[in-house]
């Protein structure tokens, strides 16, 4: 059964499915629209806690959930772990579902929507969609201007547009990758995505490398062990 909110509205349909991952799947509209996502958001800004943390890692929101079960985020991770230590780094998901700690890819409604922005054509939706991520990444940053020292983002398409104009107007620096020169190369104009997508070869190698970067740069950063051996207590950071 389908209906509308009001006059002009994206389609929502109504119902809960099951995929088949076991997921129950209600929200089937463009969920940047819905009051669930807002209130969701407004909870991660306004009340959760963040941990402080080296690294800032933003990655793409992914069509199947959780999104660390997904096959390019289980891909991603194994990427990350093989060039950071967990305590230096802290996962944050982005896109149409707003801006998710991975932690919290579990909290309705961040596991139960199904939706594909790269698949509209609507031009109203991708600027609104534009308009509402950037509010939503903007106020992101400026919570966490001083929970972490560097911000990496793995995107491209209108996710990576989003977080450029939402690191611009808020002054906060976001490295990105893949590099503009590297999306150009593989750029496809006869593809459905000509950017093509994130677990491309190219891309990967790039994300590697600036993974590896990210780690020498923590390690020149962090302050030297100073030995103390009285009182049997163990080494402390100056």
């Amino acid at each position: 059964m389908a209906g509308r909110r009001s006059a002009g509205a994206p389609r929502q349909i109504t119902g809960v499915v099951e995929d088949r991952h076991g997921n129950l799947i209600d929200i089937f509209d463009p969920p940047f629209y819905r009051r669930e996502f807002e209130d969701a958001y407004r909870f991660i800004i306004d009340d959760y806690v963040m941990a402080e943390k080296e690294i800032a890692l933003f990655l793409p929101c992914a069509v199947r959930k959780p999104y660390s079960q997904s096959p390019s985020h289980r891909l991603f991770r194994r990427i990350i772990d093989g060039a950071l230590d967990p305590t230096e780094y802290q996962i944050v998901i982005f896109g149409t579902c707003g801006t998710v700690p991975a932690e919290l890819e579990c909290m309705y409604p961040y596991r139960n929507y199904h939706y594909m922005l790269g698949k509209t054509t609507d031009g109203r939706i991708r600027r609104d969609f534009h308009r509402i991520e950037v509010y939503r990444l903007k106020g992101f940053l400026e919570k966490t201007y001083d929970t972490y020292r560097q911000r990496l983002a793995y995107c491209i398409g209108p996710f990576r547009k989003a977080m450029v104009e939402a690191s611009e107007e808020t002054g906060i620096a976001v490295d990105l990758l893949p590099s503009d020169p590297m999306i150009e190369r593989l750029y496809d104009i006869d593809c459905p995505f000509p950017e093509g997508s994130l677990s491309m070869q190219g891309y990967i190698d790039e994300f590697r490398e600036g993974l590896a970067r990210l780690s020498r740069s923590v390690e020149k950063s962090s302050p030297p062990v100073i030995e103390r051996h009285d009182r049997g207590r163990r080494p402390l950071r100056a």
